[in-house]
């Protein structure tokens, strides 16, 4: 046995929201559940547990990904952010105030991943077509809204970041 596995899990070392965590977890342990249980970050939301309504979404090294699909033995020595920890990520600010200012919202639930897979989308690029908006955020569901109006907060913050830029 490795100095970093004993018979209870792995000892991991990551970031999460900008701060160090030394934890040893299950090799079995989603990732989405080690941010819920053992780091208190609830707004990384567990739905499906197949990947499909993007609930679950969180940031690693900079990309979107399905923290229910992900080990965390995965993100030993990664850089993880849950919406919590982007709060004030300029583009997560916008994309927020927009889903405010749209009504992109009720529940909540899907809220977050919503946000984050939307994030990467307008980190990548500030002028999506309506249809790229869809396409983009085809992987999270909401039962909610019908779309139309998160699809609206998307464009309403890429303007709003847009213009920020002088673009």
């Amino acid at each position: 046995m490795s100095d970093q596995q004993s018979d209870t899990g792995l000892n991991i070392k990551l970031q999460v929201n900008g701060q160090p965590v030394h934890a040893q977890v299950s090799v079995r342990q989603h990732l989405g559940d080690f941010l819920r249980e053992s780091q208190g970050f609830k707004g990384t939301h567990i739905g499906c547990e197949h990947g499909v309504c993007g609930a679950c979404t969180v940031q690693v090294d900079g990309r979107a990904v399905r923290s229910c699909l992900t080990l965390a033995v995965q993100a030993d020595a990664a850089q993880v952010f849950t919406i919590e920890g982007l709060s004030d990520d300029p583009v997560v600010r916008a994309l927020q105030d927009s889903f405010v200012r749209c009504h992109a919202m009720q529940c909540g639930f899907c809220t977050a991943g919503m946000l984050l897979t939307a994030a990467e989308l307008l980190q990548a690029q500030l002028e999506p077509s309506r249809d790229e908006v869809r396409e983009y955020l085809s992987g999270n569901y909401c039962r909610c809204t019908g779309y139309e109006s998160i699809v609206n907060a998307v464009m309403d913050a890429a303007q709003t970041l847009r213009e920020a830029s002088g673009e």
